[in-house]
């Protein structure tokens, strides 16, 4: 029996490095696979890309209402029919984007059409909240793997925080893409994230968790 894999870190733990590597790794030994992220990613457009600088086109994209499984199995039939051959697996990128519905049909995949699922993502927002379809993988995925990395004082990473112009910021919209711009009343902005412990992210929030003061 197939399962679902919910592969999920902090900002820079290598999520997207290591769904590129288990793609090559399954084409390596001759096997297809399919490869999807949320249209609301707009980062690399239909690329998935990895922060060492490789990158990859997406099979297809998922919009926030559309049918998973049903695209998969449109785009799976595509694979047979120029191939001769069944997908072995269904790669996704920033699984936080997707919705309840969206991911319990990464469960139907996995279970009902025997193809093994591994999404890849992070598990809360800038406040500290978890992402619609984070949480709904944490509670469905067959098995959940955490990839590491470290905070600027050496210690293990866990939230992820957002900076406007290089300043901590704690509200604002949970969706602003990494390194895009956010356009408030005429002015331009940088919008990044950084990795942080949970000591450093207490220190920077003044000591609040969830936005609220």
């Amino acid at each position: 029996m197939a399962k679902l894999y919910f592969r999920y870190g902090a900002m820079n733990s290598g999520k997207s490095t290591a769904l590129l590597q288990a793609a090559f790794n399954y084409e390596e030994r001759g096997h297809r696979v399919l490869l999807a992220k949320p249209s609301v990613d707009t980062k690399g457009d239909r690329e998935i890309v990895s922060r060492l600088g490789v990158t990859r086109e997406v099979d297809f994209t998922i919009a926030p209402d559309e049918d998973v499984l049903d695209t998969f199995q449109r785009h799976r039939n595509r694979v047979i029919e120029a191939t001769g051959r069944d997908v072995s697996s269904l790669l996704i990128d920033e699984a936080q984007f997707l919705s309840k519905p969206q991911v319990d049909d990464l469960l139907r995949i996995a279970l009902l059409d025997d193809v093994p699922v591994l999404a890849y993502g992070i598990r809360t927002d800038f406040q500290t909240t978890a992402f619609p379809g984070s949480r709904r993988l944490l509670e469905v995925a067959h098995s959940l793997e955490e990839l590491k990395t470290i905070c600027r004082c050496g210690r293990k990473a866990i939230f992820n925080a957002r900076k406007i112009d290089g300043v901590f910021v704690f509200d604002g919209d949970q969706v602003a893409i990494d390194e895009s711009v956010e356009v408030d009343e005429g002015a331009v902005h940088e919008v990044t994230y950084e990795s942080l412990c949970g000591v450093c992210y207490l220190q920077e929030s003044g000591g609040v968790l969830d936005g609220r003061r």
